[in-house]
């Protein structure tokens, strides 16, 4: 399939994995007026794991502090599916460096800077 000329026009299929119901609500509408289709959204392993079979997302967005769980253990679940993930926190990524540097993860967006243009400045789009 040829690349686009203007990547920035191709949708991104999206799937955001979160804990927080509250934080879900507000990325998808962001994301949504942004540009990125939310394909779907996830506030554990389980259900991540479901839709992202369900769903084929391009990209998943997944919090590192997912609850009782591990979003490092998603994270590498899913890129074992061919799925590019972003870790997000509300910490500093320095936080996590050592994690991130040693996961199959595309890159790192603070929750504050959750945005398609973010998004897509980790593809590399």
């Amino acid at each position: 399939m040829p690349r686009s000329r203007h990547p920035e026009l191709v949708p991104v299929r999206c799937l955001l994995v979160d804990d927080s119901q509250t934080f879900l609500d507000a990325a998808r509408g962001l994301l949504d007026r942004d540009g990125v289709a939310v394909a779907g959204t996830a506030s554990s392993t389980a259900e991540a794991l479901l839709q992202a079979s369900a769903l084929a997302p391009d990209v998943a967005v997944v919090d590192i502090g997912l609850g009782g769980e591990n979003g490092f253990e998603l994270a590498s679940r899913l890129a074992s599916q061919d799925i590019t993930v972003i870790m997000t926190s509300t910490s500093a990524e320095a936080d996590f460096a050592d994690l991130l540097a040693d996961s199959p993860v595309a890159g790192f967006l603070p929750k504050a800077e959750l945005s398609a243009g973010g998004i897509r400045r980790v593809l590399g789009a």
